[in-house]
């Protein structure tokens, strides 16, 4: 393969689309303030593209002159894998809740869509660019039928055991489940109790705040 100016303008075609669709994806991250945004995502999909365009191409000197056989996708192999170092930094654990695993996937994707780009392949790189935002913007949606269980972090002053008991029991009878729970005795013989809480499907958080609120024993809410 002769590499020409057309040649090298299409590969230049390539970069330029598999940045703008990274740039969709990292602008719907970034609009819902997520760690990774808009260019985390282009400089991803962009060097994927090139890395690919390097795989493809870049040996045909050695191809054409000394006839040795190459695998292209040995670099579309250590892309996948490699990109996965990236995604991990993106995940963290918060207060026994996980953040971050829809930015690193969106990572792992705007790289293969990269892949695809710089292979050549357009056509279904731009529409997998097009599905992951479309299934994004559909699933933030606060639609009833894709609500999950949610959970939730307080910490409680509470007057005696006797409040804590009848806290457990509200709690109950709204089938909110309690994942952990951390008492202390205070000076004051009152309870200094951190809860974590699994809320069910389509529970409003002010309903929790009426419920805690109607507990005549409980002094004080962090939440």
């Amino acid at each position: 393969m002769q590499i020409t100016f057309l040649t090298q303008l299409d590969w230049l075609i390539r970069l330029i689309l598999a940045g703008v669709c990274g740039y969709a994806i990292g602008y719907e991250r970034n609009s819902r303030s997520k760690n990774a945004g808009t260019r985390t995502h282009l400089i991803v999909a962009l060097s994927a593209a090139l890395m690919i365009i390097v795989s493809k191409y870049g040996f045909m000197d050695i191809i054409s002159t000394h006839g040795v056989n190459l695998d292209p996708s040995r670099i579309a192999a250590q892309i996948v894998s490699g990109i996965g170092f990236l995604g991990a930094g993106m995940i963290f654990v918060h207060n026994q809740s996980v953040n971050g695993l829809t930015t690193a996937a969106g990572i792992w994707a705007t790289s293969g869509i990269g892949m695809a780009i710089g292979s050549g392949l357009y056509f279904i790189g731009i529409v997998a660019t097009l599905l992951i935002l479309l299934f994004q913007i559909i699933l933030h949606q606060n639609y009833r039928w894709i609500k999950s269980a949610t959970s939730d972090h307080l910490i409680l002053q509470l007057e005696d055991f006797e409040g804590l008991q009848l806290l457990q029991q509200q709690l109950k009878e709204e089938d909110v489940k309690i994942l952990s729970i951390k008492v202390e005795k205070k000076s004051n013989n009152s309870l200094k109790t951190e809860l974590y809480l699994n809320l069910p499907k389509a529970y409003e958080v002010a309903s929790l705040m009426s419920l805690l609120e109607s507990n005549d024993k409980i002094k004080s809410i962090e939440y």
